[in-house]
Parts: C-alpha cells; sequence; structure tokens
C-alpha cells in the first residue's frame, strides 16, 4: 500500500464524530460502515418515534400508555445512538492506526 494512500486516524474518527460509519468507509471497510449507517438510521428512527408518542401524550393528555411508550422508545433509540457514536469512533480510529502501523512493520 502506497503510504499517501494511508488512512490518518484523526480524520477517520473525525468523519466518523461528524456521521457514524464514515470513517470506516474513509478505511476501505465499506461494508462495516454501511452496516453502521444503517443502524444510526434504525435507532434515529426509533427515537423519533418515541418522541412523536411522547409529543401526542403531551399535546392531546392521551393515555399513560403513550407516555410510557414515548420514553422506553425515545431512551432506547438515544442509547443505541450513544453506542453506536462510540463504537464508530473507537472503531475507526483504531483500524486507521493499525493499517499505519501495519504499513510502518512491512515497509522495513
Amino acid at each position: 500500500m502506497d503510504k499517501k494512500y494511508l488512512p490518518n486516524p484523526r480524520i477517520s474518527a473525525l468523519l466518523s464524530f461528524v456521521f457514524n460509519g464514515l470513517g470506516q468507509i474513509y478505511n476501505g471497510e465499506i461494508k462495516k460502515g454501511l452496516v453502521l449507517i444503517f443502524l444510526s438510521g434504525v435507532f434515529l428512527l426509533i427515537l423519533i418515534i418515541g418522541a412523536i408518542f411522547l409529543f401526542y401524550f403531551i399535546k392531546e393528555l392521551l393515555s399513560l400508555s403513550f407516555l410510557i411508550w414515548g420514553v422506553c422508545l425515545f431512551f432506547f433509540g438515544l442509547t443505541g445512538m450513544i453506542i453506536i457514536g462510540i463504537y464508530s469512533i473507537s472503531d475507526a480510529y483504531n483500524k486507521a492506526k493499525e493499517l499505519c502501523e501495519r504499513n510502518e512493520t512491512t515497509s522495513e
């Protein structure tokens, strides 16, 4: 692998911070990046559905089940997004660092 095409660990982590999975795509792990983007989208959708349930409970004072479902879905989606985000950033940084270190040992 040519040295100018090695991924920079900081750029990789920054891309994953901006949008989950972009750092993996930058590192050349296309499938992993797409899976992380998909999972982020699923958790975001769950979070939005939970927020909608909470909004309707507050606005219309509907049954207590709307509040319970809204809180559960909102926090499940939020927790999932945080976990995916932390994993995406750390994995992208570590993989880019590993690729750079592997290139240094093979070039010697």
